[in-house]
């Protein structure tokens, strides 16, 4: 059973080494309905586990002596500067499972030097947010109003300087979510939820007259087909992004491991690719990398470390990634993000793997 959502202070961040222990006090500090919140997904939750099997379905093909002695992992993202290719992706009610909501993750992120994105359903809000703390930020923003509602949110973000502005598109109506249910539990933003049916009316044309006020750079998160992606860069948007929702959403999808390369092959260079989904290690930024992508999100992790150590812990996480990124580039034989391409990965069938990315973990942790 999910632990009893201690208020004992958190253990200082450079104590922990891996992933796995900063998921463990997450564990031990969350309450079960929060727990369930964070870690669940939809239905029998088959789409979440699939986006760790895709990630298992590649296997290296090292290539050897080659100097490593100098491994770069930085890169620039639609004008921002990526310290590692891993982004805080948007997450709802942050509130929940860390002091400061949204702005301790921006916080994390931009005092690392990756980029953070601020789910427009989390507190302290678009102004409070952007001014946490200095640094590139994006927006990402589920449509719960009319035209003149979006009009004044997108206002709001640009005013705000917030770099590039995300639509999210894969949640035409909340999903089934059985962890939730079966703790009779809601997040605070789903509470009274105040306009939902807009979301459900969200389509091409509102995108691109969205696309069109922004000023900034607009994309569309929750891509999944070739065929979508195609017609976001037909009407002009400025990057992809691949998700299911980490699983929360349509149960039954394919893992977005197994949906980028179709993508990465439409977009053929035009925009650049990012993708999320399970991504728990610095070998999956890897893999993800070599197929094509441009960066990945990381949500769930994202949550875990800073609900096990506020700012520090999410900090933590990211030097934790950019370690394994190294190692794993190095190991390969990659002195560069340049130098990962589908020529280091061969496809496998993924394996019995019970225990998921962290088998350390105790046997009563259920992720």
């Amino acid at each position: 059973m999910p632990g009893p959502g201690t208020n004992n202070p958190p253990r200082p961040a450079d104590s922990y080494f891996t992933a796995a222990e900063l998921i463990e006090d997450a564990f031990n500090r969350m309450n079960e309905s929060v727990w369930g919140y964070v870690a669940g997904g939809a239905e029998s939750e088959t789409s979440k586990r699939r986006n760790r099997d895709a990630l298992d379905s590649w296997a290296f093909r090292a290539r050897i002596l080659r100097r490593v002695d100098k491994v770069e992992t930085s890169s620039t993202l639609l004008g921002s500067k990526l310290r590692i290719p891993v982004l805080f992706a948007p997450m709802g009610s942050m509130d929940v499972f860390v002091d400061g909501g949204g702005a301790a993750g921006v916080e994390a992120a931009c005092r690392f030097g990756t980029l953070p994105i601020l789910s427009s359903v989390t507190p302290p809000g678009i102004e409070a947010t952007a001014k946490s703390h200095p640094g590139d930020k994006w927006f990402q923003l589920y449509i719960r109003g009319d035209d003149a509602w979006i009009f004044d949110m997108v206002r709001q973000v640009r005013q705000a300087g917030y770099k590039a502005l995300l639509l999210t598109v894969d949640t035409a109506v909340y999903s089934i979510r059985e962890r939730q249910i079966a703790q009779r539990w809601l997040p605070p933003t789903k509470r009274g939820d105040q306009g939902p049916e807009y979301q459900a009316m969200f389509d091409w044309d509102t995108a691109a007259r969205i696309k069109d006020m922004a000023g900034i750079p607009v994309f569309l998160k929750g891509i999944q087909t070739a065929e979508d992606a195609e017609i976001s860069m037909q009407r002009g948007f400025d990057a992809i992004y691949v998700s299911n929702h980490g699983g929360r959403q349509l149960d039954h999808s394919l893992g977005t491991l197994d949906i980028l390369p179709e993508i990465v092959e439409a977009a053929k260079g035009r925009v650049p690719v990012i993708v999320d989904g399970a991504v728990s290690r610095g070998s999956d930024v890897v893999k993800a990398l070599a197929l094509g992508a441009s960066a990945v999100g990381v949500g769930r992790l994202q949550a875990y470390a800073l609900a096990a150590a506020g700012v520090e812990g999410g900090m933590r996480l990211l030097e934790i990634f950019e370690k394994e990124i190294v190692t794993t580039m190095a190991l390969l034989g990659a002195r560069s993000l340049g130098e990962l391409n589908a020529s280091l990965l061969r496809a496998v069938p993924p394996p019995s793997n019970p225990d998921g990315p962290f088998p350390h973990l105790p046997a009563h942790i259920r992720l």
